[in-house]
């Protein structure tokens, strides 16, 4: 199985204390998500974040159905956790969070290693811009949600 990684990070203008607990809040990943792949969790609220913690998500992935089951495996407050599809489109999904305080705010880093069906032509054209996209959606609602600073804020 061969594993690609993706790295992503946004600067947001707030403390970690601030930030972490939007991230602890599991149905606040639907707002952060892009509507075209139609998001939602099915698993009732509230979810308790901690390790062993099963997330049912629904989605569409190119206009299919797709239904995922994430485990989270590491949960540290508030500097980082670990997510693992445990059911989904993936061969695996293994999608590290952490957040660091940084310039007066918080860097938050995503790091995610994934396996896929298909081999370097599929990643290359449809999972690496399609994860691209959904980091950059991502990355901009963040920045809308937790404000910018005018005049001296990071990019």
């Amino acid at each position: 199985m061969r594993f690609h990684d993706f790295h992503a990070e946004v600067w947001l203008p707030r403390p970690r204390e601030e930030v972490f607990p939007f991230f602890a809040n599991a149905h606040n990943l639907a707002r952060i998500t892009p509507p075209h792949l139609h998001f939602r969790i099915v698993t009732p609220g509230p979810i308790e974040m901690r390790p062993g913690a099963i997330i049912e998500h629904r989605l569409r992935v190119r206009g299919l159905p797709i239904r995922w089951r994430s485990e989270i495996t590491a949960w540290e407050p508030p500097h980082r956790f670990v997510d693992e599809q445990r059911r989904g489109p993936y061969r695996a999904w293994i999608h590290e969070h952490t957040f660091e305080e940084h310039d007066g705010g918080t860097l938050c880093r995503d790091h995610v290693r994934c396996a896929h069906f298909g081999g370097p032509l599929v990643h290359r054209f449809l999972v690496r811009p399609d994860v691209e996209r959904i980091f950059a959606y991502r990355a901009a609602a963040l920045r809308e949600l937790f404000g910018e600073i005018s005049g001296g804020g990071r990019d």
